[in-house]
């Protein structure tokens, strides 16, 4: 692979720029508003793809956004890697609260990126983490130094559950035939500590409405005689949760597996600092499931969370109303082996019998995905490891993350295959926040390790 690092570092400022021009492209895919500009990002991938030398490219239509594929197959003997990532974004909101314009990338020096970090939303989440791939990809193919067949899915519908891409991935079978999956759209533990994502927990999302009387109420006509929504979601919502900070919903806990304590003593020796996680998040002590470590509970322990809720007036100045309707949003993310489903239905079941009778209640479910654990005795998994230790001098960690990708639960049932997560964000990147940003360093040493997790992988598969 002295070719392709040579071909890396020669060409790191076009890298950049090429990035940049992706960056730019607000490709936003749940705002209607936005759907020219996720079709133009599509459009834009699949014309750089073919620039680079992939081939067979394809702007796939779905009933959503499209997919862009493209392939490299050099021989058929070969093993094949199939890369997935998602080229549409989280919504900039809350506008002010970005430093600069969410799609205009801009690189600016951190305290844990003294060399730079590119600002701009898309920039670790997926649009830099996927563009490594093609990046790496393009100084394989140049260096004629390409070891093994590769093939390309990137979707424009991952940040809304990916509802078209099961039908696609059915459907496609034999074009999406490979040996192993490779995704990087998770992080590491640090820039000095590389690790693998093991596990990702699964999801279940919800919206939740509470209406009470037929029309917004005077508070001092009405007040104190009929029953206040926001009042009575609040006062719901809390109650999901004891004073141990576990989940109230009967049979939540059902299914979850619990981890042995070797197990947990084997997590536990991953390198965390309590007070450097409360100094980066400017807050005073952490919060949550009594019993467990702050790792384990963003990990290997199942949340509730409300991600937003609203109602009533919320305008400058002063308006003395009950409102009529108030609206939550909620996410619960799930652990081995709760399933999405049955856990959407025991919360619209217990959420509804504990809605007094001075409201109505709706419980609308919307996207949500299985937990995946991925083992770490596979020929992926050790072509992983032993590229992190190329690239950065010491092996991996396995870690299991507490964030969701539901697809790669579908992606081994519908094609039977694993999914090898090589993630290079961090969890100070602020993804899915305003200025969302990525490391220069974490850029390139993702465009600088993927190669050898080509070489490797190629070897121990064949």
């Amino acid at each position: 692979m002295e070719k392709t690092q040579l071909l890396i570092s020669q060409n790191k400022d076009r890298f950049i720029t090429e990035l940049f021009e992706l960056l730019r492209i607000p490709s936003v895919s749940a705002d209607p508003n936005y759907q020219g500009d996720v079709a133009a990002c599509a459009a834009h991938l699949a014309a750089h793809f073919q620039s680079i030398g992939l081939e067979n490219v394809e702007v796939i239509t779905t009933a959503g956004h499209p997919i862009v594929y493209a392939d490299k197959i050099i021989d058929t003997a070969l093993p094949t890697v199939l890369v997935y990532g998602h080229y549409d974004v989280q919504p900039a909101d809350p506008l002010a609260l970005w430093h600069t314009p969410a799609f205009e990338p801009v690189i600016k020096a951190t305290p844990i990126h003294p060399e730079g970090a590119i600002f701009a939303r898309g920039a670790c989440d997926d649009k830099g983490q996927f563009f490594m791939h093609i990046k790496a990809l393009e100084a394989m193919l140049q260096a004629q130094e390409l070891p093994c067949n590769v093939k390309l899915m990137i979707e424009g519908e991952e940040e809304v559950g990916s509802p078209n891409l099961a039908l696609f991935v059915s459907a496609n079978k034999q074009k999406l035939k490979a040996d192993i999956i490779l995704v990087s759209d998770t992080g590491m533990l640090a820039n000095d500590t590389p690790s693998i994502t093991t596990g990702l927990r699964g999801l279940s999302y919800v919206e939740v409405e509470l209406t009470g009387p037929n029309r917004d109420l005077h508070s001092g006509l009405y007040g104190g005689c009929v029953a206040n929504p926001i009042n009575i979601l609040t006062q719901m919502v809390a109650s999901l949760h004891d004073e141990n900070r576990r989940i109230t919903i009967p049979g939540f806990y059902d299914k979850v597996v619990e981890l042995s304590a070797a197990d947990r003593a084997e997590m536990a020796k991953a390198p965390f600092s309590e007070a450097a996680y409360c100094e980066a998040l400017d807050i005073r002590d952490t919060h949550g499931e009594k019993g467990y470590s702050t790792m384990e509970r963003g990990s290997i322990r199942p949340t509730l969370d409300v991600n937003g809720i609203w109602g009533g007036y919320t305008g400058e100045g002063a308006k003395t109303v009950i409102a009529s309707k108030v609206f939550a949003k909620i996410s619960m993310r799930l652990v081995p082996d709760q399933d999405p489903e049955e856990i959407t239905r025991l919360f619209q079941a217990h959420f509804e019998s504990i809605a007094p009778q001075s409201v109505r209640v709706k419980v609308l479910p919307h996207h949500g995905g299985q937990p995946v654990v991925t083992p770490t005795d596979s020929p992926a998994y050790a072509a992983a490891s032993l590229a992190y230790e190329t690239t950065f001098g010491k092996k991996p960690i396995p870690v299991r993350s507490g964030g969701s990708i539901p697809i790669i639960a579908m992606f081994e049932q519908e094609l039977g295959l694993k999914t090898i997560l090589m993630g290079f964000g961090l969890d100070s990147d602020a993804i899915h926040s305003p200025n969302e940003h990525f490391g220069l360093f974490n850029f390139f040493k993702g465009i600088e390790t993927i190669p050898y997790f080509f070489k490797h992988f190629s070897k121990i598969q064949a």
